[in-house]
């Protein structure tokens, strides 16, 4: 909700809101900062039921509201978020009162016509009444008539021109959204859409008290590509994993660029096993992938990627089970590259 809705509260109502606000944050021990506080308010008004369904989960958890989770809180339900398509929407929102004004003024002159209308034909129906020659008063109901239908279909031609422009709106802000949350080099959901989608499936996996796996891949030694024949062949290695791994998962599951030549899965309902046997699936066909220097013919060395894999733990932020997640991956490295380690091997090794 932004300040200008706030503003619109009435005064007694918001001075409640905000005190029921600061005493559930006391409560949850929650530092009264202004972004803190612009969530809980929003959450005890009741403007967002994705973030009142999330508070009450956290605290129905017991869950601790420390600087990450306040931080999350505020970024996904209260703090603006600036993205690439801002002017598509601005435009958007323009043509869209454009096309309400323009509403506005067909319907004006609609019940215009009517009235006229409608004492048009009063008068004929008087004329009627006094006796007159009624073929004269025939062919001016006609006439009058005729005129109503002529107005009913430019009026319908109108609304049907501006049903097409509410379409072409709707599609370009569907377009808009998908853009800014795709990443441009590999096709993928961006950070943005990840993180979205994860807070959902986490809380999902917390209502439901299902499974929620995610897998992190590493392109071994990328930087030799890009170093030694050039980002554009760079890019096509990291276009072809993308590929793989968007094959080899399911539609409920959400595939993303995380940041460099890493990416990332989540695997909603999928154990740790279950995403540990699909990443070695992907694993092995990257490894059975050729690039071909398209200016040269040259076969380029093979591609492997080394992937951790770990499974949500109830409660926790996107964060720590990436951290996780990272560490696993690490390991993967350390030992040799090209292959696959989880969250328990990871255990193991800590262990030894």
């Amino acid at each position: 909700m932004t300040v200008a809705a706030f503003e619109e509260l009435d005064f007694e109502y918001a001075t409640s809101v905000a005190e029921k606000a600061m005493r559930l944050m006391a409560e949850q021990r929650v530092p009264p900062t202004p972004n803190n506080f612009q969530v809980w308010f929003k959450y005890c008004l009741g403007a967002s039921s994705e973030l009142k369904r999330t508070i009450d989960i956290l605290i129905g958890n017991k869950r601790k509201f420390d600087t990450a989770t306040n931080h999350d809180l505020f970024t996904t339900y209260a703090g603006s978020q600036i993205v690439p398509e801002d002017v598509a929407l601005n435009n958007a929102s323009q043509q869209l009162h454009s096309v309400m004004s323009s509403a506005k003024q067909f319907l004006t002159t609609a019940i215009a016509d009517n009235r006229t209308q409608m004492q048009a034909i009063s008068d004929v129906a008087d004329r009627t009444g006094a006796g007159l020659d009624p073929r004269p008063l025939v062919e001016s109901l006609m006439s009058e008539l005729a005129k109503a239908a002529a107005r009913a279909a430019k009026l319908e031609a109108s609304f049907g021109e501006k049903t097409r422009e509410l379409d072409t709106i709707r599609d370009s802000l569907n377009k808009s959204e998908e853009r800014a949350k795709t990443d441009t080099l590999t096709g993928l959901p961006n950070r943005w859409a990840l993180e979205e989608f994860f807070r959902r499936a986490q809380m999902a996996a917390m209502e439901k008290g299902e499974a929620l796996s995610i897998l992190l891949i590493d392109i071994d030694h990328f930087k030799r590509f890009n170093d030694d024949f050039g980002h554009g062949v760079g890019d096509q290695v990291l276009r072809l994993v993308a590929k793989a791994l968007r094959e080899r998962v399911r539609d409920v599951d959400l595939p993303a660029r995380y940041g460099g030549e890493e990416l990332i899965a989540v695997f909603p309902g999928a154990d740790l096993a279950v995403c540990a046997t699909v990443a070695e699936r992907i694993r092995r066909s990257i490894s059975e992938c050729q690039i071909t220097r398209r200016s040269t013919g040259e076969i380029l060395p093979g591609i492997t990627v080394s992937i951790g894999v770990a499974q949500f733990q109830f409660g926790e932020t996107m964060a720590d089970l990436i951290d996780r997640c990272d560490r696993a991956l690490y390991l993967a490295k350390k030992t040799g590259r090209n292959r696959v380690v989880s969250e328990n091997e990871l255990n193991q090794e800590l262990a030894s």
